[in-house]
């Protein structure tokens, strides 16, 4: 940093990035973060989809981490949830499958049936 026009613009990049994680109306992106998730590769997919949301400048998407979700089988797992309260619970997720979660799912509102665990009711 050289000047404090830096130490502001790099103050309002952080303050972006965490309200990213509490938007209350839209698309809830949970990321399982057990220590199974994290020795799976949670921590790049939840990076990936924080980028992501960032990108496409998605306002209505609320990007968190959770701890557990019980399959550890299927880490690296991220839930999400749609603004009707359905949730979908994908299973294996690398970086490349959160592009495509992104972009078909929350985008377009096409889960995709091949990466899913299961779908439930919220």
């Amino acid at each position: 940093m050289k000047s404090l026009e830096d130490l502001k613009k790099l103050r309002d990049e952080a303050l972006k990035r965490m309200n990213m994680r509490y938007v209350k109306n839209g698309y809830r992106v949970q990321i399982g973060m057990g220590t199974c998730g994290i020795a799976s590769g949670a921590k790049p997919v939840l990076a990936a989809f924080l980028e992501l949301v960032e990108y496409h400048n998605l306002n209505n998407v609320t990007v968190t981490q959770v701890g557990c979700m019980g399959e550890c089988t299927y880490e690296p797992m991220v839930e999400i949830i749609d603004e009707a309260g359905q949730a979908f619970v994908y299973c294996n997720v690398t970086t490349d499958m959160a592009k495509q979660i992104i972009e078909k799912h929350i985008q377009s509102n096409q889960p995709i049936d091949k990466y899913l665990l299961s779908t439930r009711k919220g």
